[in-house]
């Protein structure tokens, strides 16, 4: 059994590492971000509600999110482990989390901010599902459909800046929470994927 939190600010990477944590050791990734997305998708009541603080760059309600966790921990995918993708973000959150399960590790990656707000505000999306940034491709369709590529709301600078205000205010205490609590390892996410990763395994398998 591995319950896993990976904390980080909004573009620290949290998406790919949770991704390639789950398949290495077999658990679940669960991702509020992609269970809110998903909702605001379908046009849900719950996506249109999340929708309007997502735009403003801030945070769900808490009842809500805990909500979405608490039924997700309890789907059979979990029964190895899991790993928290997005959650906890306040500390109210985490002490419902705490009421609910077990955590064994809790990652943070840390990253610089100034690296943050260029990673994300160079994203560029596609309709069909496909992402791309600027970094690294130039054209303004997508390479897989030939749509249009365009912006997110909550990718655009403003948006991220306050974003980045609302994670230090809110979210960056998670740091000192679960520090207290002995399970915090930090992991310096300035560096490439494969190194970020590397030094997580390293962490769960004991060698850090």
């Amino acid at each position: 059994m591995m319950r896993i939190i990976l904390l980080g600010a909004p573009g620290a990477g949290k998406g790919s590492q949770a991704t390639k944590i789950a398949a290495k050791y077999g658990i679940a990734h669960i991702s509020t971000g992609d269970a809110l997305r998903a909702n605001i998708k379908n046009g849900t009541e719950l996506g249109k509600f999340a929708k309007s603080f997502i735009d403003k760059g801030q945070l769900v309600p808490d009842e809500v999110v805990v909500g979405i966790v608490a039924d997700r921990i309890k789907e059979a995918d979990c029964v190895n482990g899991f790993l928290l993708d997005g959650f906890p973000r306040t500390i109210p959150q985490a002490e419902a989390l705490g009421k609910l399960t077990d955590i064994d590790y809790v990652i943070n990656i840390d990253v610089d901010f100034d690296l943050i707000a260029a990673r994300i505000g160079g994203r560029r999306m596609c309709s069909c599902g496909e992402s791309y940034h600027i970094s690294t491709y130039s054209s303004d369709v997508c390479a897989k459909c030939g749509a249009k590529l365009y912006q997110r709301a909550d990718d655009k600078e403003e948006t991220v800046k306050e974003r980045l205000a609302v994670y230090e205010k809110q979210t960056a205490p998670l740091v000192d929470y679960y520090k207290a609590s002995g399970k915090l390892v930090n992991v310096d996410g300035n560096k490439s994927i494969d190194e970020v990763f590397a030094s997580i395994v390293k962490v769960l398998d004991g060698n850090d």
